[in-house]
């Protein structure tokens, strides 16, 4: 073929304009694999980014399920985890892959399809580090770029895998290890730089997030959520708050770790954080003399390239209540009062859903989603009106909290369907008898709260017993947040209802503590489909596509806070066993699970109870300290062995080996020779001893009375 000369001109400007926009696209992705623009795009096919998208809202374009078939939807595969405690990962998904974190920090990858096991990788976190966890040894997943795969471990460490192998290419510590840090919240992805928080308000640290490069693991910036003692700090933001403290709050931690939600604007390069409570809780102990205590229970917005300080939002001034702000962040974009705004959203552990203008930071709207007693409401800027009752801090009595201090929403992340407008919130309805303790000096593990565990204990009176259960209630609420009220629920006996995903299909997707998971009408909360699990099923499902068939993915596995430390509670929806998997559904899957093991009933048989008044209230005492929180109030445990079953209670010797010299430390259970006597360890053991004939008591009036 004959090129004119019009037709040669015209063809070297077409190459002319071509090379310099093929030269810019090639240094926008001279890193192989996932980019920003891949996760900003997705089509729904992949599941990227912790929330799928950066705006967090875990809303998939997929439609080949729909109310109509959803009936057909069956296992595709099923894959046995070896970590028999709580999975809150979300997995992703690349191309036809999933990959995954589960329990103690593994990582693993399937083929999405087969479910054929493709690699496996244990950083080895030493059993001990669990003492250091709040609410279980869990980890909720993973972040991607380019070729890499990034997560943190329990112990505080951010490891990057090759993503084709599994192989470790780089592992920072990015912690101080000597200190009761964890990590069990996903990174993010963003500009060339990973961002990874950190847990530990409970024990008494000092709450920060921190950026490292993607291909080295070298920091980049670190943004602290508090301020050091007065004189060390150069930013500015940082000499703000330091106004807002008050005494000696460095020496304590100061709290505010970023310990779950992050969310990102690509087109403002703004990264927001969800920030923590304060360490101790109790703010007298804390700040004497008040303040507002920033950035506690904070949004804080950073400039994502640089780390720099650009707006903050504060929902909860001089927290005292362990009303965290670090609930799932949402994104959206959407016209309120006839005007488009860019906006944040949160259902914070507080109890009032927040609206706030993510440019700058300001209130738009709030109102409360769930029971409230401790405020009447917002004022005019979003700040609560406090009821003065509820300053257990300043008047030394006793408060019952509504939301108590497992918040009217946790961790458990939220989805916000854009047709139908609304965000559906898993809520949970629970009081928390908040006691001050008398005389508080920080320990060197455990809670450090100022809180008295062992007063506020379930007493051995079933009336009590049965009235908390039922006041103990949770729903899928679903919130219209530009009129901010409630549209529908769906109500659930008992607390614990996991994660939520929507999809284009007009479909919602979650489980629960009973061992169902279910898919609902996103438009009015009609029940269409369910799964026995077989477990508890408290992580959030994910869906892709591979082929012509589109999946649904979740990890089961009954775990965290709920089922550790609230053992009393949890016959009330049924299973505590953990069977921890991963379930994929497709519209006719016909795999099966193997059969549940039998629940085994087994009735109390303490041995004799010889203990003195004296050493069972000192029992009581340091079993509130530092074993509540593994093995449930009043030592009803959940999860982890019930101490009032084990044979080691007839034992001296067998106990002593246990908890003095840490026998079971591989398991998580470590020796406390360090912090207890024999005689305060032995003390524990007839403590025990006296709950289980007090229950024994419960359990025989009942079978009297059948």
């Amino acid at each position: 073929m004959r090129l004119n000369r019009k037709m040669h001109v015209m063809l070297a400007g077409t190459l002319a304009l071509a090379l310099p926009l093929a030269a810019c696209t090639m240094a926008a992705n001279a890193e192989p694999g996932i980019s920003a623009q891949q996760i900003i795009a997705a089509d729904g096919s992949n599941w990227l980014s912790y929330g799928r998208t950066y705006d967090e809202q875990r809303h998939s374009p997929l439609a080949q399920i729909t109310p109509e078939n959803v009936g057909q939807l069956g296992l595709a595969w099923s894959a046995d985890m070896d970590t028999a405690r709580g999975q809150e990962a979300t997995p992703l998904v690349i191309d036809g892959k999933i990959y995954l974190t589960t329990a103690w920090s593994k990582a693993k990858a399937y083929d999405a399809v087969s479910g054929k096991l493709l690699w496996e990788f244990d950083p080895k976190v030493p059993g001990e580090t669990a003492v250091k966890a709040c609410c279980d040894v869990v980890n909720r997943g993973m972040a991607a770029w380019g070729d890499k795969l990034y997560f943190g471990t329990l112990d505080g460490r951010l490891i990057a895998l090759d993503r084709n192998t599994g192989k470790q290419v780089w592992s920072t510590v990015t912690v101080d290890q000597s200190k009761p840090y964890t990590i069990t919240g996903a990174p993010r992805a963003m500009n060339g730089l990973i961002v990874i928080g950190n847990g530990g308000a409970e024990m008494g640290v000092r709450g920060y997030v921190t950026a490292y490069d993607a291909q080295t693991g070298k920091q980049v910036w670190r943004f602290y959520t508090v301020p050091d003692m007065p004189g060390k700090n150069d930013e500015e933001y940082l000499k703000k708050a330091e106004a807002t403290w008050k005494g000696e709050w460095w020496k304590l931690g100061g709290g505010g770790t970023v310990w779950d939600a992050m969310a990102y604007d690509p087109e403002l390069d703004l990264l927001y954080i969800g920030v923590g409570n304060g360490s101790p809780w109790n703010q007298a102990y804390r700040s004497p003399g008040g303040g507002d205590n920033l950035y506690l229970s904070s949004i804080v917005a950073i400039k994502a390239k640089t780390g720099e300080y650009a707006w903050h939002f504060q929902q909860t001034p001089g927290e005292t209540w362990d009303f965290t702000a670090t609930q799932h962040i949402i994104l959206a974009d959407m016209e309120i009062a006839g005007k488009p705004r860019k906006v944040l959203m949160q259902a914070p552990k507080n109890g009032f859903f927040y609206v706030i203008d993510r440019t700058n930071g300001k209130f738009i709207s709030g109102n409360a989603y769930a029971p409230v007693n401790w405020a009447t409401g917002l004022d005019a800027n979003g700040r609560p009106i406090e009821n003065p009752e509820a300053r257990y801090d300043l008047t030394g009595k006793p408060f019952i909290g509504m939301p108590g201090a497992a918040g009217a929403h946790s961790w458990h992340p939220m989805a916000y369907d854009p047709a139908q407008r609304l965000v559906y919130i898993p809520a949970q309805f629970a009081a928390y008898p908040y006691f001050p303790e008398k005389d508080w000096k920080p320990q060197a593990v455990g809670f450090n709260t100022g809180i008295d565990s062992a007063a506020g204990a379930m007493p051995a009176i079933k009336e009590a017993r049965d009235g908390a259960r039922a006041a103990t209630t949770g729903a899928v609420v679903a919130w219209d947040p530009v009129a901010q009220k409630e549209r529908w629920r769906i109500p659930f006996k008992g607390p614990w209802n996991g994660g939520m995903l929507a999809t284009a299909g007009g479909l919602l997707f979650q489980g629960n503590a009973t061992g169902s998971f279910a898919a609902y009408s996103s438009k009015d909360g009609k029940q269409l489909w369910s799964f026995p699990a077989q477990t508890g099923v408290v992580a959030a499902p994910i869906t892709f596509k591979v082929g012509n068939d589109q999946y649904v993915a979740v990890l089961a596995g009954w775990g965290g806070v709920w089922p550790l430390a609230t053992g009393i509670l949890s016959d009330i929806s049924g299973p505590t066993r953990n069977i921890s998997r991963l379930l994929v559904f497709k519209l006719g899957g016909k795999a099966k699970l193997p059969d549940a093991p039998p629940f085994e009933e087994r009735p109390l048989n303490p041995p004799a109870l010889v203990g003195t008044p004296a050493t069972i209230a000192q029992g009581a005492n340091l079993y509130g300290k530092y074993c509540t929180v593994c093995h449930g109030d009043a030592a009803i445990g959940g999860l982890l062995p019930d101490l009032r079953h084990s044979a080691m209670n007839t034992d001296y010797t067998a106990w002593q080996t246990v908890v003095h010299d840490g026998a079971l430390v591989d398991n998580g259970m470590i020796g406390w020779s360090k912090y207890m006597t024999k005689e305060q360890i032995e003390s524990i053991r007839h403590y025990v001893i006296k709950r289980a004939h007090e229950d024994k008591a419960l359990e025989d009036k009942a079978l009297a009375t059948r």
